[in-house]
């Protein structure tokens, strides 16, 4: 198998087997991450991912499930995705769900027939690193887009019946906009139909512009009571009715799964338990334990 490290996959998807169709991020710009930092985004030729599909083949003949690396492999474009779907489905004949990550931008190049085409193939699961719906927290991390392109480009996908996943960087804003950062970014979510919404607390690591920032003083990161608040303030503001994940952020709450409305109710009370009554100071340790996203 050709992997380029790092190899970062959805752990709450089947966790193998992985097939690398591209390697790094085409943005790579976020400021809050260098996991692509000094990977250069490129694309495998189809002979050496013919050779992977073989491997696979050949050790799990009957695979129902792929999940496509790197960071985003719906970056390209429909003529070049399709091949490879094909590729998979003839490698692999019982094929159901092929899963990748993407990013919004990754949409724009694509109609909504060719998105129902490559469902048609097997892909029916994006997770998007969406991270916020508040343009000016969008801006200050450096997403590469605004509000009202995640609302019209998951439309598409809603519109071609393919899954996503949304996620809510939880601190992304700094504390002088945090407020703002959970309130818009509820409200834009809310406007799409995402299976799965999930927050995960900020960790400002070595080597990000935001940490950087932040020792120079130009960024105001949240302790552990704010980012709670913050993760309450959106919950309470969601109104899609999606399965729910926190991550990096709740310390001994399990407050994961699916119904999220008819589960908000009862979110909201454990946040508000956690901001009362929780072990703020175990949580900020286990937080600077962390070393990746």
């Amino acid at each position: 198998m050709h992997f380029t490290e790092p190899v970062y996959r959805n752990p709450y998807w089947p966790t193998w087997p992985l097939l690398e169709v591209t390697r790094g991020c085409t943005h790579n710009k976020c400021k809050f991450c260098t996991m692509y930092k000094g990977v250069k985004f490129g694309v495998p030729t189809m002979e050496t991912i013919e050779e992977d599909l073989q491997e696979i083949a050949n050790a799990m003949p009957h695979a129902r499930t792929i999940q496509l690396l790197s960071a985003n492999p719906l970056a390209l474009p429909y003529d070049k995705m399709a091949p490879i779907l094909e590729k998979i489905n003839e490698y692999l004949p019982e094929m159901e769900h092929v899963y990748t990550a993407g990013r919004v931008t990754d949409l724009r190049n694509k109609t909504v027939e060719q998105l129902r085409a490559l469902k048609d193939l097997g892909l029916n699961e994006i997770s998007m690193g969406t991270e916020s719906g508040d343009d000016w927290t969008l801006e200050r991390i450096d997403k590469g887009y605004c509000a009202a392109d995640i609302i019209e480009q998951c439309a598409k996908l809603d519109e071609a019946g393919i899954r996503y996943w949304h996620t809510f960087l939880n601190g992304a804003a700094g504390r002088s906009h945090s407020r703002e950062h959970a309130v818009n970014s509820a409200r834009v979510f809310s406007q799409t139909n995402p299976m799965v919404v999930g927050t995960g607390g900020l960790t400002l690591f070595p080597g990000t512009p935001l940490l950087e920032e932040a020792q120079r003083g130009e960024y105001d990161p949240l302790d552990e009571r704010g980012l709670l608040e913050e993760v309450l303030l959106f919950v309470e503001n969601l109104t899609c009715n999606c399965s729910f994940i926190t991550h990096h952020t709740i310390g001994g709450v399990n407050l994961t799964g699916p119904d999220f409305l008819g589960r908000k109710d009862d979110i909201a009370a454990a946040l508000r338990n956690e901001i009362e009554h929780g072990d703020l100071d175990r949580m900020a340790r286990l937080r600077a334990m962390t070393r990746s996203l």
